[in-house]
C-alpha cells in the first residue's frame, strides 16, 4: 500500500503486554535498528522507551514499556509495572502483544488496563512461526475477540519481520492528523549513554544463568567521545558478594566475554571504534533500595 502523503499522521503508540510477548522485538522490527535490547529473560525491558519512526505520510513515537507482570515484592518490580500502567494514559494509540494461541493471565491484566483507557488498542498475536497448527490461529483470536472489542487483530513474526508492514500501515491510518516533532533522522530521545548501558546488560542477561541477571544494573561512569572512538566506563552493580565472582568469572573471562559482546554490539549501533572498561561493584539489595533505583536511572 502506497502511503498517502496529502495527509500527515502523527502519534504516540504504546506497545503493552506481559514479560517476553516480543514488544521489544517489534519495535526494533518496525525501525529497522536495535534500540530496545532483547533477550528470551522476562522482564530484559526495564525502562520507557521512546522509538521514532519516520516516512512520508506519518511520524509514529513507540513508547516500549516493561511487560506488566504478577509477583515480585522489590521496588524494581513494583516500579516496572508502574511505568507499564502509567504509559497506556499517554498514548493516542495501544498495542497490545500476546505470545501465541495462548491468553495467560496476565494477558488479562494486560486488557483489564487497556479497558479503562479511550484510545483504540489493536491486537497483536505474536510468534505465529513458532506455533505448528496455524489453524488455530482464527478460532483462538475469535475468542479472545468476542467480549474484547480490539480494533483490529493482527498475527506476526516480529523476529522475521512477517506481518510488521501490515500493522504498521494500519497504526498510521488509526493515527490523528498532525505534523512530525522529531526530526527526520531522530530514532529515540535515549542517549548513546543510556544505550550502551543497556547493551552491557543485555550480555549479563545472555551470558548468567538463573536469578543473577536481575540482580544486576549498569551504570556508565564514562563516556568521551570522538567522531572515530567511543572510550566507556561502566560498572556492573550486583546485589551480593558472590554474584560479583560469578560475573567476573575465573581469571576474569566471563567479565572479559561479557565485554567483547556488548562492546561489538556497540560498536554496530554507534558505528564506530568502542574501547569499553567493566568494573563489578557490590551494592547489596539495590533493586529493592529507592535511593539506588534513582542512581541507576528507575527513578520512582
Amino acid at each position: 500500500m502506497k502511503p498517502d502523503v496529502s495527509v500527515h499522521r502523527f502519534g504516540r503508540v504504546a506497545l503493552i503486554g506481559r514479560p517476553n510477548v516480543g514488544k521489544s522485538t517489534l519495535l526494533n522490527a518496525i525501525l529497522g535498528t536495535k534500540l530496545s535490547i532483547v533477550t528470551p529473560k522476562p522482564q530484559t525491558t526495564r525502562h520507557r522507551i521512546l522509538g521514532v519512526e519516520t516516512r512520508p505520510d506519518a511520524q509514529i513515537v513507540f513508547i516500549d514499556t516493561p511487560g506488566l507482570h504478577h509477583g515480585g515484592k522489590r521496588a524494581l518490580n513494583r516500579q516496572l509495572n508502574r511505568v507499564a500502567r502509567q504509559v497506556p494514559e499517554e498514548a493516542d494509540l495501544l498495542v497490545h502483544v500476546i505470545d501465541g494461541v495462548r491468553w495467560r493471565e496476565e494477558d488479562e491484566a494486560v486488557w483489564q488496563l487497556v479497558a479503562k483507557q479511550k484510545s483504540p488498542c489493536l491486537l497483536v498475536v505474536n510468534k505465529v512461526d513458532k506455533l505448528a497448527d496455524k489453524k488455530a490461529l482464527l478460532p483462538f483470536a475469535a475468542e479472545v475477540t468476542r467480549d474484547r472489542p480490539y480494533a483490529a487483530v493482527h498475527f506476526l513474526a516480529a523476529r522475521r519481520g512477517d506481518g510488521v508492514p501490515a500493522l504498521l500501515d494500519e497504526i498510521v491510518a488509526l493515527l490523528p492528523e498532525g505534523p512530525a516533532q522529531f526530526p527526520a533522522d531522530e530514532f529515540t530521545d535515549r542517549s548513546e549513554r543510556f544505550l550502551a548501558a543497556e547493551l552491557v546488560r543485555e550480555q549479563l542477561m545472555l551470558q548468567l544463568a538463573a536469578e543473577l541477571p536481575y540482580a544486576a544494573a549498569v551504570e556508565i561512569e564514562r563516556f568521551e567521545d570522538t567522531p572515530e572512538l567511543a572510550r566507556i566506563g561502566a560498572v556492573i552493580w550486583v546485589e551480593r558478594e558472590g554474584q560479583k565472582g560469578i560475573v567476573i568469572g575465573a581469571g576474569g573471562a566471563q567479565l572479559k566475554k561479557i565485554g567483547s559482546a556488548a562492546r561489538r554490539a556497540m560498536e554496530r549501533v554507534f558505528d564506530r571504534k568502542v574501547f569499553l572498561e567493566l568494573w563489578v561493584r557490590v551494592r547489596e539489595s539495590w533493586s529493592d533500595d529507592a535511593a539506588a533505583l534513582k542512581q541507576f536511572g528507575y527513578s520512582e
